[in-house]
């Protein structure tokens, strides 16, 4: 067996069809994607070579800056909340009652789709008739807020979705990584006189940084890039309050037909991600790493 792994004929043969997917799935899209953004095109008809025109107008686009904001408030948010999340997951796994019930009902966000989660709160936000301003009106609120048509509301409302959304997906996470803590360790702390909060704090959440680091990169990326939610809720409005870079690339290319422009805005999100990815590894590098 280590003969034919030692063949370099049988290692490419291996390595090459995932190069190519890789190749032709992203890396090609990537090209064109930055290619298409040198174009006024509209993207059927004649393509016109106009260099950095398009980039030069992101630059002074406040349009684009102003989505861009939204958008690092969205990753600002979703990095905070993985601290909820953290919590959450520390609880459930320690030995509290109802654990498998909770951690169940914690993934029902993760089997919906994203159109469907967005008509779902789309119903709690109803000015007249949602949950929400139902319970403000019982409880003596006279006018509720629009929360969805309210540009100083919009972002925020948009945000709690997004938190219901994904914390399956967070939770389960910290929750495999904290049961592969051995159990040793948490016994010793406990018999060294340390209480839940300390044993969660100096034994737990040190011993799975590793896998704290990732989640961040993954919330922060996945909120720059973040589109269907806020799209079927808002479209990014009302008057661009809601809107992120992503929907302000799809309404550039596919609604006012500037799909060279909307390209150039694309690969600028690239660009963005790939900077927040080399900025929290360089700020969350760490020579040491806890084993156990």
């Amino acid at each position: 067996m280590n003969k034919v792994m030692s063949n370099k004929a049988v290692i490419a043969l291996y390595v090459i069809p995932a190069l190519m997917f890789l190749l032709i799935l992203v890396y090609v899209p990537i090209f064109l994607t930055g290619y298409y953004g040198l174009m006024d095109w509209n993207g059927i008809g004649e393509m016109k070579f106009i260099g950095l025109e398009n980039y030069t107008k992101l630059i002074q686009d406040m349009k684009f800056w102003e989505s861009s904001w939204h958008s690092v408030l969205l990753a600002i948010f979703s990095t905070l909340s993985l601290v909820i999340y953290l919590v959450v997951a520390l609880v459930l796994s320690g030995k509290i009652k109802g654990a498998d019930f909770l951690r169940k009902i914690y993934l029902i966000p993760m089997l919906l789709s994203s159109v469907a989660i967005a008509q779902l709160w789309l119903k709690v936000y109803d000015p007249n008739n949602g949950i929400i301003n139902s319970l403000l009106t019982t409880l003596g609120v006279e006018s509720p807020p629009a929360w969805l048509s309210e540009p100083d509301l919009v972002l925020y409302a948009i945000f709690v979705p997004i938190v219901w959304q994904y914390a399956g997906f967070y939770i389960i996470i910290y929750y495999a990584a904290l049961k592969g803590i051995p159990k040793s360790l948490e016994e010793a702390a406990k018999i060294d006189g340390a209480n839940p909060i300390q044993v969660a704090l100096k034994i737990k959440v040190p011993l799975i940084m590793g896998v704290i680091k990732v989640t961040i990169i993954l919330a922060i990326v996945g909120s720059l890039k973040y589109f269907d939610l806020i799209y079927v809720m808002t479209g990014g409005g009302p008057n661009g309050a809601s809107e992120v870079i992503a929907s302000y690339m799809y309404r550039q290319a596919f609604s006012t037909g500037a799909f060279g422009y909307g390209s150039a805005v694309g690969f600028a999100l690239l660009v963005f991600c790939l900077i927040a990815t080399f900025i929290i590894r360089k700020l969350t590098a760490s020579d040491e790493e806890v084993q156990y």
